[in-house]
């Protein structure tokens, strides 16, 4: 099928854009093949058509396994996993059976990598997949594409993004996108500390038992600058809570440490504490290893050290007592706590200040200003002697965390008055 090619762009087509056009209209066939209009996206210049093809050919020629960045980061993928067990899949799968043809499916058709499957599906994947499963039955429907052709990195993971956002997509696949775009630094960085394993990608949703998020690795490397910057003899007397970092957005937080960083992902102290971290999320998840013959273990316990407020005042703990040595040693030690679990989640469970709600369930639940306040109160108690978390270094931490907040507000309406 030879196609006549509307250029609506405002500029002339170059050969090579041309040239996609042509392999998509002679391998795919789309209906609209005699008459295939072209744009532009004026956003960032990226053309693209609307046409539609059958199932069989987009099956045939489509992927949905499709690297974000094809030339540097060719393993790490866009798109999110495929919700197998959500109601909404099972209904298009059903739907998909039914014969309907469904439309907006996003794609990209490029050839520079898997040249065999040239339709690239960024946005769309569980559509996809239930197309897929019709054909299976020789259901052949036609089915809406919007293509683009001839697309840079930066236009790509434009299109990734505006495929994926709606408010059903988690702002972790956005963070773990634009990170990608950034390089693999971050990653890299995590994998080689044992935050992530080798070759595994962040988490595009925070699930229990999943890999870290983007934000999550964010928010221990911020917290960790952010306590060096604090010397632990003034720790008592000074604002000592936590951050976390934005999600779905740009951080301008984050992407100002990076640049007032230059030697960031080289920094020896830094990944001395991200290896420290690792160990203890590992030994607070083998502590609550399911054992044979045994009562099923509190998952809630299992996965403290991935809570917020944990994670990032242990990582501020760790930036405070970068330069005393004893100190720092302690608090790394906490991994190793014999016979019970390093954080003693039981303990933070039963952690309440009179001033608490009802519904309060305790220390390292919530992540709000007040929890991670706390539990940097908590963890620089504990690396003073060692020994681990007890309920009573808890109730003298959130004690601690008070009376420091009272003392602070005098101080800045002192200030505030002129005194």
């Amino acid at each position: 099928m030879s196609a006549t090619v509307k250029n609506h762009t405002g500029q002339k087509l170059g050969s090579d854009e041309l040239a996609l056009i042509k392999d998509f209209t002679t391998a795919s066939k789309p209906l609209e093949g005699h008459e295939l209009v072209i744009l532009r996206d004026y956003r960032t210049g990226a053309i693209f058509t609307e046409c539609h093809i059958r199932a069989a050919k987009l099956i045939s020629l489509g992927t949905a396994d499709v690297p974000l960045d094809p030339e540097e980061q060719a393993e790490y993928r866009a798109n999110r996993e495929i919700v197998e067990d959500h109601v909404a899949f099972e209904q298009m799968k059903d739907d998909a059976n039914q014969r309907r043809s469904f439309s907006n499916i996003v794609c990209e058709f490029s050839r520079s990598f898997d040249s065999s499957h040239p339709i690239k599906i960024v946005g769309g994947q569980h559509r996809f997949t239930a197309i897929s499963g019709a054909l299976a039955t020789n259901i052949d429907e036609w089915h809406g594409l919007k293509v683009y052709f001839a697309l840079n990195n930066e236009q790509r993971i434009d299109v990734q993004l505006i495929s994926n956002t709606n408010i059903a997509v988690s702002t972790d696949l956005f963070d773990r996108m634009q990170e990608t775009l950034a390089g693999p630094q971050l990653r890299q960085w995590c994998q080689d500390v044992g935050l992530l394993a080798g070759g595994q990608d962040f988490a595009d949703k925070r699930n229990r038992a999943s890999p870290v998020t983007v934000r999550a690795a964010r928010t221990f490397i911020v917290n960790y600058f952010k306590g060096r910057k604090l010397s632990s003899e003034v720790f008592d007397r000074s604002e000592t809570t936590p951050v976390i970092c934005k999600s779905g957005e740009t951080d301008s937080d984050w992407e100002a440490l990076k640049a007032s960083n230059p030697n960031l992902w080289s920094d020896s102290e830094l990944r001395d504490a991200g290896k420290a971290y690792a160990l203890l999320i590992a030994a607070q998840r083998n502590a609550f290893a399911p054992q044979p013959g045994k009562k099923r273990m509190n998952s809630d316990f299992a996965e403290k050290s991935l809570n917020t407020a944990v994670l990032s005042a242990w990582a501020f703990t760790a930036g405070v007592l970068r330069a005393n040595d004893a100190r720092l040693a302690k608090h790394y030690a906490l991994k190793d706590q014999s016979g019970k679990d390093p954080l003693n989640a039981a303990a933070l469970a039963k952690g309440r200040h009179k001033s608490d709600s009802e519904n309060y369930r305790g220390l390292g639940y919530r992540t709000d200003a007040k929890e991670r306040g706390r539990l940097a109160e908590l963890f620089f108690a504990q690396a003073e002697k060692g020994g681990g978390i007890s309920p009573n270094l808890v109730d003298i931490a959130i004690k601690k965390y008070h009376a420091k907040e009272a003392q602070l507000e005098v101080i800045r309406a002192q200030q505030k008055a002129g005194v």
